[in-house]
C-alpha cells in the first residue's frame, strides 16, 4: 500500500540539533579553561541528581570569590574587567559535563594532537559517567573537597538495591489510612483493621526489596513512602593533569 503523502513525521520537542559551530565552542570552552587554571581534574559520579550536583558548581564558584578577597579583594572597576575577561584567560573554575568524544577532541587522543603535553592521558580515561574540572584552587582542598562529598537520596527505577530493605508492621501501621489503596496499587499487601494499616493476614514483615534486585518504579514509591534512601550521590576524583609542568597523576 502506498504511502499517504499526508502522513508526516511531527517532532513534539523544541530542541534544535547541535551545530559543528556549538561544538567548537564547547571544544574552544575546555581548552581556554585548562589554560587559564592550574590543575584539570577528571571526575567521575554515581546517581547523578541535578540540584546536588549544582552545589558542586556553587562550591567551586565561591571558593574562587573568597579566594579573590582573600588576596586583598578588588576595585569596582577590576571587578568589570574581570567580568568581561571571563573565557579569556582569566582564571575561574570550570566544570564540564557533556559528550565523552568532545572533551577527548578538546584535550586531544594522541601526541600529535594533545592540547598542551600530557593531557592525552587524561582524554584516554575520559569514558563513562564522567567529567572536567580546572580549578587554581590548592590539589589538598580540592581532594579533601570530593573525599568528603557523598549524600544519600532516593532510588530511582532500575537501579540494583545495595541492601534488602525489610518493613515491619510498626512501620506500615504508622500511614494513615487513606494510604491504603495507594500501597495496594503499589503491590504492598495490606488492609485496614480497626482503623489503622496493618499487613494481610497479620504478617509481622514485609521485604521491599532483596539485595541485588534491580529496583521497579512501584518498588521505588514505597521506599520513598518510607523514607528509605538507597542511593548515594557521590562524585570521586579520577586524576589530576597540572598545567605548569604537565605532570599527571592517578588519584583512585
Amino acid at each position: 500500500m502506498a504511502r499517504s503523502k499526508r502522513a508526516k513525521l511531527v517532532h513534539l520537542t523544541q530542541t534544535s540539533k547541535k551545530t559543528r559551530e556549538h561544538k567548537s565552542a564547547i571544544v574552544a570552552d575546555v581548552r581556554d579553561a585548562v589554560d587559564s587554571n592550574d590543575s584539570l581534574y577528571l571526575f567521575s559520579y554515581e546517581n547523578m541528581r541535578s540540584n546536588k550536583f549544582k552545589a558542586v558548581r556553587m562550591h567551586f564558584r565561591d571558593a574562587d570569590a573568597k579566594g579573590a578577597a582573600a588576596e586583598g579583594g578588588s576595585s569596582m572597576e577590576e571587578e568589570e574587567e574581570e567580568e568581561e575577561g571571563r573565557g579569556k584567560g582569566v582564571p575561574r573554575s570550570r566544570i564540564f559535563l557533556g559528550k565523552n568524544k568532545l572533551l577527548q577532541l578538546a584535550l586531544g587522543r594522541t601526541v600529535e594532537d594533545e592540547h598542551s603535553p600530557g593531557l592525552r592521558r587524561v582524554s584516554k580515561l575520559t569514558t563513562g559517567s564522567v567529567g572536567l574540572l580546572a580549578t587554581s584552587r590548592p590539589r589538598s582542598e580540592v581532594v579533601r573537597y570530593f573525599a568528603s562529598l557523598a549524600d544519600e537520596d532516593y532510588a530511582r527505577a532500575g537501579a540494583v538495591a545495595p541492601r534488602t530493605v525489610t518493613l515491619t508492621a510498626e512501620d506500615v501501621s504508622n500511614h494513615p489510612v487513606s494510604m491504603v489503596e495507594q500501597f495496594r496499587k503499589l503491590g504492598m499487601p495490606v488492609e485496614v483493621d480497626n482503623g489503622r494499616v496493618v499487613l494481610v493476614g497479620g504478617k509481622t514483615e514485609y521485604v521491599a526489596c532483596r539485595e541485588g534486585q534491580s529496583l521497579s518504579a512501584e518498588t521505588c514509591k514505597i521506599l520513598t513512602h518510607f523514607g528509605v534512601r538507597l542511593a548515594e550521590f557521590r562524585v570521586r576524583l579520577v586524576c589530576r593533569w597540572s598545567s605548569r609542568d604537565g605532570e599527571f597523576e592517578m588519584l583512585q
